[in-house]
This record gives structure tokens, sequence and C-alpha cells, in this order.
């Protein structure tokens, strides 16, 4: 335990401008802070460290990820289910701004998705799956095109949280056949 503390005190150190001192500066590749804190295994900036300087336990980064996507989730449930909008209805300023900085702007696509420019997000029936509700982009020339929220949302976990992506996804982000996609209450 004192050992790996130790580690990350000296990895940690080299990182914020130390150079081992068998290598000249001139020999050492320049990287990104964050490209450096990836490859030594130290969580990158926007994870915050452990008080021992270790990983995270699963269920602390499992709440972490919950407690971050969530209030989003919800909000898209309430907008495609709820009767606040109707089909081909368009999204409040404050629903709109909310979708588009945390689902639109992590879209895998969301330069093809918003194309020429966005000019409002909408809500109607999917053109193939009848039965299903989703979002739209409508674009500044009048186009629109849907989008998936839920691709939105693996995209920023796995962008935010890289090393625990995987397991969160197969336990929370899998839609079952008989089962809809649910995060727990």
């Amino acid at each position: 335990m004192a050992l790996a503390a130790a580690l990350a005190r000296a990895a940690t150190r080299l990182l914020r401008g130390g150079r081992p001192p068998c290598a000249p500066a001139a020999s050492v590749p320049v990287l990104s802070h964050r490209s450096h804190r990836q490859l030594c295994g130290l969580p990158s900036s926007d994870e915050e460290p452990s008080a021992a300087g270790e990983a995270e336990p699963w269920e602390e980064t499992e709440a972490k990820i919950l407690r971050d996507v969530e209030p989003v989730v919800e909000l898209v449930k309430d907008i495609l289910h709820s009767d606040r909008y109707g089909d081909g209805g368009f999204l409040s300023p404050n629903d709109e701004k909310v979708v588009v900085e945390k689902l639109l702007s992590h879209h895998p696509r969301s330069e093809d998705k918003i194309g020429c420019g966005l000019d409002a997000i909408m809500v109607d029936r999917h053109p193939e799956f009848k039965k299903s509700r989703c979002l739209f982009v409508v674009r500044t020339n009048g186009d629109w095109e849907d989008f998936s929220y839920r691709k939105c949302i693996r995209a920023y976990i796995e962008e935010k949280y890289p090393s625990h992506a995987d397991r969160f996804m197969q336990k929370h982000l899998v839609q079952r056949r008989s089962q809809p996609f649910r995060l727990p209450k």
C-alpha cells in the first residue's frame, strides 16, 4: 500500500514537469497532460483520485456515473413519454438547452446530425418504428433527422469514465428485448 502511494506521488511529480534524470529533455516525447495521465494509469484530470492513490472501487464509480447521467435520462424519458410534448412538438428553450449540451454534443456523429445548423429539437414518432417516439434535430434548412439519446449517453460515459464504461454499460445500458432501457432508482 505504501509502495503504491509512493509510486503514485513520484509519477505525479514527473507528470507535473519533472523529467527523469537519465533522459535529456529533447528525447522525451511530447504528450499532453491527459495522455501522460492515461498512459501512467493515473486518473485523468476529470477523475478525482481516491485518498490512498488507488483506483476507486466499482461501487463508488458506478454511483458517481449514475448521479451524473440519471437526471438527463429522466428528463429525456419525461420529454418522450409524458404529455408535455405532442407529436411534432418543439422542446422548450430550457429543455432544448439541456438536450443539446448534455446529449447531442456527445453523439458520435453530432456534426452530421446538426448539418447546416441547429434550428430546434423536436419530439415525434420514428418514421420506421411508428410506436416509438424519439428526438429529432431540426436543421436551419428545414430538414430533420432523428438521434439516439442512448448513443449520446454511451459516448459521454466512454469519454468521461473510460476505465469503467464497459462495465457500467453492460450493467445499465444494455437493452433487453423484454425490458425497456432503465437506470436504477
